[in-house]
């Protein structure tokens, strides 16, 4: 039982070292608030005035769902980026070098940038009310929803973690964008997959950020890709097992690439 206080006493403090790093840096705020106005204004209007997802369903309806899921997905590379940035500068090496509980920095990081998500979260759904988005699921499918979209961050989290603490500089980690971005578009996220090209489509259907998206577009009472694969039929099942995973294989992954540093 002291072991765990301590544990939770050490990932305590990461995480408020972490949070008043975001309070201090008022550059990081706007960027966090302007980043999902711009998306919205590009992906909802500018590209959305030419998209026909079929049987007459409003676009906006569609594409915001799939908006709040590929944030979520995108948000690993801001983690990978922040990890590889502490790496560089000797940060990590600081903490190591203190009597810490060996999974603190990497739980403490977790947490705060699901906090981080959290914000960017109330932000772009303040945004799509803004623009005329409703959820007709009812408060409890409501806060369900944005739930699964918190459970998919988390999850990837690890993910950027384990990146982060595996490139070897952040130049290194920014290069990685490149591959993360078809991660999120190459998904349910603004087209069916039905309307793909039948490869891409199956790619774009066993897509985790696919499940989440369509489980939230369910329970929101929004536009759901028609689609008879059973990846489809069964998106609320696979928007929790892909997290489930996800985690299983890389927060242990991250914890002892921690753990190994320097070795």
């Amino acid at each position: 039982m002291s072991q765990m206080r301590w544990a939770l006493s050490d990932y305590q403090t990461i995480v408020q070292q972490e949070l008043t790093h975001l309070v201090r840096q008022p550059s990081l705020i706007a960027w966090q608030l302007g980043s999902p106005i711009v998306m919205v204004l590009l992906f909802v209007f500018v590209f959305g005035s030419a998209m026909d997802i079929g049987g007459g369903a409003d676009f906006t309806s569609f594409a915001m769902p799939g908006m709040f899921a590929m944030t979520m997905a995108f948000g690993f590379m801001n983690t990978a980026m922040s990890v590889a940035i502490y790496k560089e500068k000797g940060f990590i090496d600081r903490f190591r070098s203190m009597p810490m509980a060996p999974s603190a920095v990497v739980t403490g990081r977790g947490v705060s940038d699901l906090i981080h998500a959290a914000l960017d979260l109330v932000v772009l759904a303040l945004i799509a009310l803004a623009i005329g988005w409703r959820s007709d699921g009812g408060l409890a499918a409501t806060l369900f929803a944005f739930g699964l979209l918190l459970w998919l961050r988390f999850a990837l989290i690890w993910i950027g973690v384990w990146i982060g603490l595996k490139v070897k500089n952040q130049e290194a980690a920014g290069n990685l964008f490149a591959l993360a971005f078809p991660f999120g578009m190459i998904s349910s996220v603004f087209t069916p997959p039905s309307l793909m090209p039948d490869w891409l489509g199956a790619i774009a259907m066993w897509n985790p950020v696919s499940s989440t998206a369509n489980a939230v577009r369910e329970l929101f009472g929004n536009p759901v890709p028609l689609g008879g694969s059973w990846i489809e039929q069964n998106a609320m099942l696979m928007a929790v097992t892909w997290p489930a995973l996800i985690t299983l294989v890389f927060l242990p992954l991250a914890v002892r690439k921690y753990q190994s540093l320097g070795r």
